[in-house]
């Protein structure tokens, strides 16, 4: 039996660059090259295309000599072409460099996980590994997420939404808004990110200032969201039409919060699986992990992040990731590991559902004719 051809896509023009190279990274190397012909396929943080031999290097070392690649967005085989010079700096040669059967995305943050790329390979009609563009899209955009679930009644804390126009040139309404919604302490978070870049916790004005400062660095869309004494619970998703969630994880921060520091650098924070939680809280947390999927039109996998408040037992969800972290550390995998699929398995399933959920969207005409 011909083996099915892989190709993963990593790097990407995003502030989680890094992060994505070290979930590749995991992913390559779970990957059963028994079954599947691996092509590695990078972008690099200017959003330039190389394939080929050395991908990972020329990446981590911003250089290299991969050569540059393109897909077409038209209908057909997944086909990687290889760019070359044609005589002068002006023109270009493509040349077939490899044809694929499934795309495995490992790409987080903006133009990988925010539709983006989505859109790309739904206009090749490539199968690809993960949300489509609607999901990605809601799922990335942390206040557009938070209205979806305020309309399916799923809790989550308040909120004020600020454009950086607004902060550069009305900082007062800002800051007013803001206090007026609820007591200090604030998280101010991009809209579109993740990986915990560029949040900051802030537990006066002053710091309030700095956070948004930070915060639009990333996005021209800020969040300033009402902090809490919470445990933060994680619970991953898996599947297209009837998705299952897996048991739920604790975090236990190794700084004051759960940041990109103690996530990727530190290595410190603690995961707790199953995270410590009597039985019917387990299952208000799959419930409601399984029916925010269902209201982005998930597919594929989503990790579901949670706050319980300390205080009062209150649950509210905090966000959901279309792509999360796939690295040797990261709560996704290791969830379902606990739960009963392991990594390598994990891998065959969402590459099943890629093809599964690209055979139904074949099943929708795409012109209409008259009787």
């Amino acid at each position: 039996m011909a083996k099915l051809r892989i190709g993963v896509i990593y790097g990407g023009r995003s502030g989680e660059h890094e992060v994505s190279l070290m979930s590749a990274q995991s992913v390559l190397g779970a990957l059963d090259r028994s079954r599947y012909d691996v092509m590695e396929i990078g972008i690099t943080p200017e959003g330039r295309w190389i394939a080929g031999e050395g991908v990972m290097e020329s990446l981590k070392t911003r250089g290299g000599e991969s050569p540059r690649a393109a897909i077409l967005a038209e209908p057909g085989p997944a086909r990687i072409y290889e760019i070359k010079p044609n005589g002068n700096d002006e023109e270009l040669h493509l040349r077939l460099c490899r044809e694929v059967d499934v795309m495995f995305p490992v790409l987080h943050g903006t133009f990988g996980e925010d539709g983006t790329l989505q859109g790309l390979l739904e206009m090749a009609e490539v199968p690809y590994v993960g949300a489509g563009v609607l999901a990605s899209s809601v799922a990335m955009d942390k206040a557009l997420f938070k209205q979806l679930m305020r309309a399916h009644g799923i809790p989550m804390l308040e909120y004020v939404l600020c454009t950086r126009g607004e902060i550069a040139h009305d900082l007062d309404g800002v800051l007013h808004r803001a206090e007026a919604t609820a007591p200090y302490p604030f998280f101010t978070k991009p809209a579109n990110l993740g990986s915990s870049v560029g949040i900051s916790r802030c537990a006066n004005r002053s710091d309030l200032v700095e956070g948004l400062a930070e915060a639009a660095r990333y996005d021209r869309r800020v969040l300033i969201e009402r902090g809490i004494d919470a445990r933060e619970i994680e619970v991953s998703v898996l599947g297209n039409e009837q998705p299952q969630a897996s048991i739920p994880g604790e975090v236990i921060p190794s700084r004051e919060f759960y940041s990109y520091e103690s996530k990727y650098v530190d290595g410190t924070s603690q995961l707790l699986i199953p995270a410590p939680l009597p039985e019917e809280k387990v299952r208000e947390v799959q419930r409601l992990a399984v029916e925010a999927y269902r209201a982005i039109d998930g597919a594929g996998l989503s990790r579901a992040d949670f706050l319980l408040d300390r205080k009062t037992g209150a649950l509210y969800i905090n966000e959901l990731n279309t792509m999360p972290g796939f690295t040797t550390i990261s709560m996704y995998p290791k969830l379902w590991e606990q739960t009963g699929l392991a990594y390598p398995a994990l891998l065959d399933r969402l590459i099943e559902l890629a093809l599964e959920r690209h055979a139904e969207r074949t099943k929708s005409e795409r012109s209409f004719r008259k009787n």
